[in-house]
């Protein structure tokens, strides 16, 4: 039996409530969003008893359909002072779906300073003292609680930056293997979490039956056929992910003069070759690690990795396109072996490694250390772990510390830091990052090479046709995000139709491609109208200064659109134009 699950912490309770009618067909970002925009109040304090955290499996999760693991956590953001969700991998979503958990809402502020576990099993949910894990970082917090509940538990923890309410902290989300390794990096929901006295979230799922499922599906065997024909598309397709993880574009990005380098002053590493995907690949191998490694159960794509240092020990796992970006060409570092570090570091503060990139970045642009200094970049950020001044202004992000710092070149929207494609050059995901509810967000509407071609779309640093493609990338990510389902499975119009199959046979009535893209365009609309509550108005809906004045070198890309073009395409009022529009590129019978 679906159910939503709510704890208020003014009481220190724990309730099951059915699920409203009008939240059937809601999963995954579109449910957070939606519960967000109902009972949180716009204007209210990120930090305060008034906003509200809320944890959901995407709308197929729990089910065969490939790569469809994802969590979503929501809320209202401390760092963008909107309306956020974040995402990860790992092992939640399946669990709470398992379970038939529609959602978890944790509401209201304990005024007892004390700390609690939240345990949820099949026939029990519990609030559980803490006190023991305070202070403690996400790897030995995950670790204790597996030694403590089940080594098959799923775990959701947050660190000290979490505890410490810091705006750029995440929430970390265990792996199969107990690794503290995926995370809800972005927007703050690890200090959200904190501010409501919960250090970890258990999901014990071991007793759970086919009944208690979130998805009952319709038609079996059409349904595991569907699933198997997708995936086999998506491992053909996806190859390049697979075999070099997220890295693997790093090389082309370079050459194409956008990769973000030395704060954002340049498009262009000179030590590229030295953190690209192939080197990576080499590294890993090299010491025993694993590449072609799946963050979730059911991922056919595989693109996460396992890296160990150079004994051949554990380090980090999933170092990813964003980190080594934010955290090696941004910081001019070319060692693998610090970014890994600075990686780990993160995952075990509790920290968004774009955010946290930034601000270091910020810090070296500031003379607080060299460009490059990998050892000092490493000393800095164990200050967030350590609680000091400096470590609380770093664990804030790239803009407070660029405004602590006195220093005006941070590339950020909305409060947040913008992501490894310089808007310049992908002028797309400038597009993106500009409008996007969620602020500097590549995952709310990446225009990676090759996206946009139903728009004309050849060049990703062209004029022509960005902003509507944009907005096409936009409304798909976010149909992906409410279904649980990974990005790189694509938001193009190929996925759309083939999610559309899948939700025919799931839940026994008709989808179309149609049906799947409203559903991005609903949930993209209730996160305008709840920013729009909270005074994030048109005018909020640029990037930094400098990249619409500054020339990215050495190719000159400079962020060139019509500003109010940009800001006027996710209106309300225009009635999706751009959106219709995508609509209208395929016929009904393409689309249906």
């Amino acid at each position: 039996m679906k159910k939503l699950i709510r704890i208020n912490m003014n009481v220190v309770s724990a309730v099951s409530e059915s699920v409203p009618d009008s939240y059937d067909m809601l999963g995954g970002k579109s449910l957070t969003s939606r519960i967000v925009f109902d009972e949180v109040d716009p204007l209210c304090d990120p930090l305060g008893p008034y906003n509200k955290l809320v944890v959901a499996p995407g709308l197929l999760g729990g089910t065969q359909v490939p790569c469809s693991g994802r969590l979503s956590v929501g809320g209202k953001s401390p760092m963008t002072g909107g309306i956020k969700e974040s995402n990860a991998g790992g092992t939640a979503a399946r669990a709470l779906a398992k379970l038939g958990v529609k959602a978890i809402i944790l509401e209201g502020k304990s005024e007892s300073g004390q700390w609690w576990v939240l345990k949820i099993s099949s026939d029990s949910v519990a609030l559980l003292p803490a006190d023991d894990l305070i202070g403690k970082g996400n790897y030995e917090t995950v670790r204790l609680l597996r030694e403590r509940f089940g080594p098959k538990c799923a775990v959701m923890s947050i660190g000290q930056a979490g505890e410490q309410g810091m705006a750029a902290a995440s929430i970390a989300v265990s792996t199969s293997e107990g690794y503290a390794s995926r995370h809800c990096g972005r927007g703050g929901m690890g200090a959200v979490m904190g501010s409501k006295g919960i250090k970890a979230i258990v999901i014990d799922d071991s007793n759970a039956t086919e009944k208690d499922a979130l998805c009952e599906i319709a038609d079996e065997a059409e349904f595991r056929s569907a699933c198997k024909e997708w995936s086999k598309e998506l491992i053909a397709t996806k190859s390049l992910l697979t075999n070099l993880g997220t890295t693997g574009v790093l090389g082309i990005v370079n050459k194409l003069g956008s990769l973000p380098t030395q704060n954002f002053r340049r498009g262009q590493f000179e030590f590229s070759e030295e953190i690209c995907g192939e080197k990576l690949k080499a590294t890993v191998l090299e010491r025993g690690g694993k590449t072609g490694h799946a963050c979730s159960a059911g991922c056919v794509i595989r693109c996460s990795n396992i890296y160990k240092d150079r004994d051949g020990e554990y380090l980090t796992s999933g170092l990813e396109y964003e980190t080594i970006v934010l955290m090696g060409s941004n910081l001019l570092i070319h060692d693998l072996d610090v970014i890994a570090t600075l990686d780990r570091m993160c995952d075990d503060f509790g920290l968004d490694t774009i955010d946290t990139g930034g601000a270091i970045g910020v810090a070296m642009e500031a003379g607080l250390l060299p460009f490059g200094d990998g050892e000092k970049a490493i000393l800095l950020l164990s200050e967030v772990g350590k609680g000091s001044i400096i470590g609380k202004v770093i664990g804030q992000g790239a803009l407070l510390t660029a405004k602590v710092l006195n220093v005006t070149h941070v590339a950020s929207s909305k409060g947040q830091q913008l992501a490894g494609y310089d808007p310049r050059g992908f002028k797309g995901t400038g597009v993106a990052y500009a409008t996007s509810p969620m602020g500097g967000d590549h995952t709310a509407g990446n225009m990676l090479p090759g996206r946009g071609a139903w728009r004309g779309i050849e060049m990703n640093s062209q004029k022509e046709n960005q902003i509507m493609a944009s907005v096409d990338v936009q409304y798909m990510t976010a149909a992906l995000d409410s279904l649980g389902l990974c990005i790189f499975t694509g938001p193009v119009p190929e996925s759309m139709k083939w999610i559309a199959k899948i939700m025919t046979f799931a839940f026994g009535r008709t989808f179309s491609a149609r049906d799947v893209v409203q559903l991005g365009i609903e949930n993209i609309n209730t996160e305008i109208e709840f920013n729009k509550r909270a005074g994030i108005k048109n005018s909020t809906h640029r990037m930094s200064e400098f990249i619409y004045k500054e020339p990215l070198m050495p190719n000159g890309f400079i962020f060139d659109l019509d500003k109010r073009e940009v800001e006027e395409a996710l209106e309300l009022e225009n009635g999706y134009v751009y959106g219709n529009g995508f609509l209208e590129t395929y016929s009904s019978v393409e689309l249906e």
